[in-house]
């Protein structure tokens, strides 16, 4: 979710709230507050109610990310649905009767994430998985079937996920499935009828089983190996249930879409592109059919299959100039919601009548930042040095390469900006992040590394056992590419990520200690071993690809490895400026992970400032803590590579934040803190 505040008088303010170091060149832009970029959106996530009569979005009440709703005809007669006081909702979505608006929340960062219903007419929210450490899964939903929907239920065993029918207007629960057979998730089609099991196998792949009025069948009908099992997986069937798509990576490189007749099980390839994987379809809400797919190397790309919309894209394309995706449809498929990004403006969302072709805007998420400079971001293609070619992206301080753009004038300090995952990947698009960064002085990169999903299996699983090695030293190419190219300083490069990109950061300063100038680690493993040790239970359909690409602990070999590649056992060799984010509930990344490299480095006497949200998880959800680690974050880059920066003010007062050690190294964080000096 992006976040949202003000920015009224900062080009008055920019030169009182300024510190620069020699070594940064001065953005010509006025300073953008924390607030605007990081805060709470105005509105975002924009979606019609299926029968097209209701407009729903998130957007703050009292300061919290809530539901609201208004007329499609009459946003300006919005009102809240939800009243959450403390942890903001992220992900909702319609009952198929448009009844009511269904959404999921966690308490504190623990994932254990509940489903709830609220009545469009309003009312108090509804529970409809009254639980405890249990983790809802949507199976599967309906076009013609509106009073129910399927969901997985993790409350008998928490590893595995039974299936229930859930009857919207009544609540009640009953069970479709109970799931003792270890199957890591289902397919359902229009009938609410399960159509197939997954089940994770020994060599980190995946056998699919056909499902016949709740009986799974002996043997697998389908199966992905290794190599393939992060690019194919069933995409969904048909309304009539005789075609199931797929996104299938299987005998190609990339993952293709693909067509399977059910009854004669002949596959057909719609699609393919031989330098990404597809990783989105539009569905024609009536029939199930895949009418258009997207697919994205260094931008994103719309092909329209189907004469019935191809119209339609190409009209968004010419009237909305950006990134274009098309978040709801009604029944009727009259009125669509299309957002638009177009990096350097706030995005914004539109309700398109088709068969008047008109675009009407509803609102942007971040409407302060519509009067801030942005940068644009380029996308780059860099070879590694076994080869390979890593898709990047790069931004730029604002004006700072006004001769030849995306190359700066002179070099400047680098934040290299490292995605979690490690399968997942970078997008073009606007980035809070990036124009942070950029607009405090820094150039940015973030760089997809062997191991990121998007760019075919081969890709992927060239990142086989690599943490810590080639996906380093993919990391390290790239910021060698920066110097080589004029854009970065060499002794001014800082690396920046969470998760896997924490990881990243810990391995960074350990594996190669003269590179870097410093670190920021947010929810970030030191350890490999405790890691793997200490996944959620329900994650455990995944402990064998997680095995198969990160290293073995069951084995002698598997052990070696996770030593060898886990920074807290190089902790000696740290020798630059840590700065480490954590939630105390993270689910994912324990504590302990944070903690353990901690009590390392205070061991040496290496300065490390560690940040402590008793009320997070994997990540800050709550803005006040996402501001207010950044304030820590800013000084600390501004210390070490020389940027400007926005003094920390109140945003620690405003957070949970706790700061069990380092706080001397951070400029004003003492005093932030109130802790004197």
């Amino acid at each position: 979710m992006r976040k949202l505040s003000l920015v009224a008088a900062i080009a008055a303010a920019a030169l009182s709230t300024v510190a620069w170091a020699d070594t940064a060149a001065a953005p010509s832009a006025p300073l953008i507050e924390r607030a605007a970029l990081f805060g709470n959106p105005s509105r975002v996530a924009g979606m019609l109610s299926p029968d097209g009569k209701w407009l729903a979005w998130i957007a703050p009440r009292d300061g919290v990310l809530n539901v609201w709703v208004a007329p499609a005809g009459d946003p300006a007669k919005a009102r809240a649905l939800t009243a959450e006081k403390q942890r903001p909702i992220r992900e909702y979505f319609w009952a198929p009767d448009s009844s009511s608006v269904l959404y999921v929340n966690d308490h504190g960062g623990d994932e254990n994430f509940l489903l709830y219903k609220v009545d469009v007419q309003g009312g108090e929210p509804q529970s409809l998985t009254p639980f405890q450490k249990t983790r809802v899964q949507l199976v599967g939903t309906s076009e013609h079937i509106k009073d129910r929907i399927l969901i997985g239920v993790n409350n008998r065993d928490p590893r595995w996920h039974d299936v229930y029918s859930l009857d919207l207007k009544s609540g009640k629960l009953t069970e479709v499935f109970e799931n003792k057979g270890e199957y890591a998730g289902f397919t359902a089609d229009d009938k609410l009828e399960l159509r197939l099991a997954a089940k994770s196998r020994p060599d980190g792949g995946t056998d699919y089983y056909r499902v016949e009025q709740g009986k799974v069948d002996a043997k697998p009908f389908s199966s992905v190996g290794l190599d393939d099992s992060l690019t194919t997986a069933p995409a969904g069937f048909t309304v009539d249930g005789k075609t199931l798509y797929w996104l299938d990576s299987r005998g190609r490189d990339t993952a293709a879409l693909v067509a399977q007749d059910v009854a004669s099980g002949k596959t057909t390839v719609l699609a393919q592109n031989p330098r990404a994987d597809i990783d989105q379809t539009l569905v024609d809400p009536a029939t199930g059919k895949v009418q258009a797919y997207a697919v994205q190397y260094l931008k994103p790309e719309w092909v329209a299959l189907d004469p019935a919309v191809k119209g339609d894209l190409a009209f968004l394309k010419e009237q909305l100039k950006g990134n274009i995706d098309i978040s709801s449809r009604t029944d009727a498929d009259d009125l669509w919601t299309v957002t638009v990004d177009s990096v350097v403006k706030p995005g914004a969302t539109y309700l398109y009548d088709r068969k008047a072709k008109k675009l009407t805007r509803l609102f942007v998420s971040r409407p302060e930042l519509e009067r801030a400079t942005l940068s644009p971001m380029y996308p780059e293609a860099i070879r590694t040095r076994d080869g390979l070619t890593e898709v990047s992206y790069l931004t730029l301080p604002a004006g700072s390469d006004q001769a030849h753009p995306g190359r700066p004038g002179k070099p400047l300090p680098l934040v290299l900006f490292v995605h979690g995952g490690p399968w997942a990947r970078d997008y073009y698009g606007y980035n809070g992040y990036h124009q942070w960064l950029a607009n405090r002085g820094y150039a940015v990169l973030s760089v997809n590394y062997r191991g990121s999903t998007g760019f075919g299996k081969k890709y992927i699983s060239a990142g086989d056992l690599q943490w810590g090695r080639k996906m380093h030293d993919d990391l390290i190419d790239a910021v060698q590419w920066a110097v080589k190219n004029r854009i970065a300083e060499a002794d001014k490069v800082a690396i920046m990520g969470g998760s896997y990109g924490g990881y990243a950061t810990l391995a960074g300063l350990a594996f190669t200690p003269d590179t870097f100038a410093c670190g920021v680690d947010i929810v970030g493993p030191s350890n490999l071993a405790t890691l793997l040790k200490t996944i959620p239970p329900y994650w455990e359909a995944g402990r064998q690809q997680f095995y198969k690409r990160m290293g073995d602990p069951t084995t002698e070999e598997g052990r070696k490895l996770l030593h060898e590649r886990s920074p807290l056992f190089k902790a000696d060799a740290i020798k630059r400026p840590l700065l480490i984010g954590q939630g105390a509930n993270d689910p994912r990344v324990n504590q302990a992970e944070s903690d353990q490299i901690v009590k390392a480095l205070q061991a040496r006497n290496i300065p490390v400032t560690y940040v402590l949200f008793p009320d997070e998880g994997h990540g800050f959800a709550r803005p006040e803590n996402g501001i207010a680690f950044n304030a820590v974050a800013e000084q600390f880059l501004g210390k070490c590579l020389g940027g400007r920066v926005e003094p920390i003010g109140g945003a620690l007062k405003a957070s949970s934040a706790t700061v069990p050690h380092g706080q001397e190294y951070v400029p004003g964080l003492q005093q932030a803190l109130g802790a004197g000096g």
